[in-house]
């Protein structure tokens, strides 16, 4: 059968004990150190030491000195805190017997000592160790009566006597089970502690990758707190938070006033909120009464722009799905018309019948080539990715673009090492390269070289293919709308071209960009070399 570990104690947890374990042990050797110094100082004047003065000064002394030398942190990093704590207890009960010993007997008060130091050594001491110290205890006093008796003849009491030997293991079992609670809850105490800040770090990190924007605003209206997105959808993400805490939210954008009249409203407000401008759906949601947060208005915003963006891609999703379906049965009777207009232009009679060959001719290309684009909708998933030798694809691509039309012969300049690979399908490669060649040819000035192919390995295993053309390039509007459906600046254009590559190229793990700068067009496909 297979066992299962019990969870380690945390490192932290650990620690805090350690740390509360040696503040008791620093407390308990102040005190031990204040006893043997009144022990040297003042213990003749308490009646210490009558019957063996030399022996009693030598002992105090002996004992001041050797809890100096065990109470400093050096001793404990040599020699370890639990032998310390041993050789404290050991040395303080030999010491008490022998100061007994020499002031009288257990008379003398020195069983009581001993008790307060079996309790600071339970206090402190790990295991069973305390009544290891009991034990000694008890045997040094047993054994110094019964040398009294046998010896001097004194009479000893050793009802009492044993009434302090039992009074040893009480204090030391009552010590222990004490220090064993304290270091319990303790324990519990840093664990709870641990726990806790963990969880208001996963709480912290929870708000700052929100992509909700999140305002705390007091009574008066004025930022308590707010989360990074809540800067960037306001627009202030260059200063971050700082920028809203501590400002009136009217002061940010005089719109806030009407958001938060309108506390507890389940479906918020769309608002053009903040200097950016941008669409969001504001909900203020109040404290509680009676609550910590209770006159405070907390504030939600959502970028209700990326949620359009969201919906547009569902709905194209779907246009995707429908239009599929309704290709297959437009291309039978598309193959009938095409067919039609071929042997109508062999009739050579009017130049009416021409006209209108070259209508029917254009239309059904340019429907055959709305079909193709909204098949590779429905292909984006069905990706198969593996490293294709890139400079013989291209060549491959443009040799059949040169075929169809030969007026791009030698305007394409070809730059790629012929040991770079591209992981992506083939399909999805070639219809990429052929849209992307199909537009810079477009707008290319139609010299040699006007349209350029250049691939670059990159970092960690990743490549970029370059296509540039010498063209006019786009303006701001036109990049902003480039990689949108049906955006198209062509007359004869579906729209589709450039949306369908990014797709395409997104589904192979890879991306289609347009560099932010420079003459004519650049545009960047980045994938992986090898699958």
């Amino acid at each position: 059968m297979r066992t299962v570990s019990p969870d380690p104690v945390p490192t932290d947890v650990r620690e805090a004990t350690e740390r509360s374990r040696r503040l008791s042990l620093r407390y308990f050797n102040l005190f031990r150190l204040l006893l043997a110094g009144l022990f040297v100082v003042a213990g003749r004047e308490f009646g210490l030491g009558n019957e063996a003065p030399l022996v009693f000064n030598v002992i105090s002394i002996g004992y001041l000195a050797a809890v100096l030398a065990l109470g400093f942190p050096d001793a404990q990093r040599r020699f370890g805190v639990d032998r310390v704590i041993a050789l404290q207890a050991i040395i303080d009960i030999l010491a008490l017997s022998a100061i007994m010993w020499a002031s009288g007997g257990y008379r003398s008060g020195m069983p009581v000592l001993m008790m307060v130091i079996l309790a600071g050594a339970g206090l402190v001491a790990e295991g069973r160790m305390v009544l290891f110290f009991a034990s000694i205890a008890t045997l040094a006093v047993l054994v110094e009566n019964a040398w009294r008796l046998a010896v001097g003849g004194h009479s000893v009491d050793f009802l009492q006597v044993g009434i302090f030997c039992t009074g040893f293991f009480g204090i030391a079992l009552v010590a222990r089970l004490l220090a064993l609670r304290a270091q319990n809850n303790a324990s519990l105490a840093a664990e709870r502690g641990a726990l806790l800040a963990k969880q208001q770090a996963v709480n912290e990190r929870i708000i700052r990758d929100m992509q909700d924007g999140v305002i705390v605003a007091s009574q008066d209206g004025r930022a308590l707190q707010a989360n990074p997105q809540a800067a960037v959808l306001l627009g202030l993400c260059e200063a971050g938070p700082a920028m809203i805490e501590g400002r009136r939210l009217t002061d940010i954008d005089a719109a806030f006033d009407e958001v938060l009249l309108r506390c507890d409203a389940d479906e918020g407000r769309l608002l053009r909120i903040g200097p950016a401008g941008r669409l969001l759906r504001c909900r203020a949601v109040c404290g509680e009464p009676g609550s910590a947060a209770a006159g405070d208005t907390l504030i939600y915003l959502t970028d209700f722009e990326d949620i359009q963006r969201q919906l547009q891609q569902i709905k194209l999703a779907a246009l995707g799905r429908l239009t599929a379906s309704m290709a297959h049965e437009i291309r039978n009777p598309l193959s009938a018309v095409t067919q039609a207009a071929e042997l109508l232009a062999d009739e050579k009679r009017a130049a009416m019948q021409g006209r209108l060959v070259r209508i029917i001719n254009d239309n059904a290309l340019r429907i055959e080539h709305m079909i193709r684009d909204v098949l590779a909708l429905g292909r984006r998933e069905q990706a198969l990715p593996e490293a294709l030798p890139l400079a013989a694809f291209v060549a491959g691509v443009i040799d059949e673009r040169v075929f169809r039309h030969p007026e791009e012969h030698n305007i394409v300049d070809v730059d790629i090492d012929p040991a770079l690979t591209f992981a992506i399908d083939r399909a999805h490669l070639h219809q990429i390269l052929d849209n992307l060649l199909a537009n810079a040819c477009r707008h290319c000035s139609g010299k040699p070289g006007a349209v350029q192919l250049q691939a670059l390995p990159q970092a960690g295993g990743r490549i970029v293919l370059h296509v540039r053309d010498d063209g006019p390039g786009l303006d701001e509007a036109t990049r902003r709308h480039l990689f949108e459906p049906f955006f198209t600046t062509h007359p004869k254009g579906t729209g589709l071209g450039l949306y369908i590559a990014r797709e395409l190229a997104e589904a192979n793990d890879a991306t289609l960009e347009l560099a932010a700068a420079g003459p004519g067009a650049n545009f960047m496909l980045s994938g992986r070399q090898r699958p």
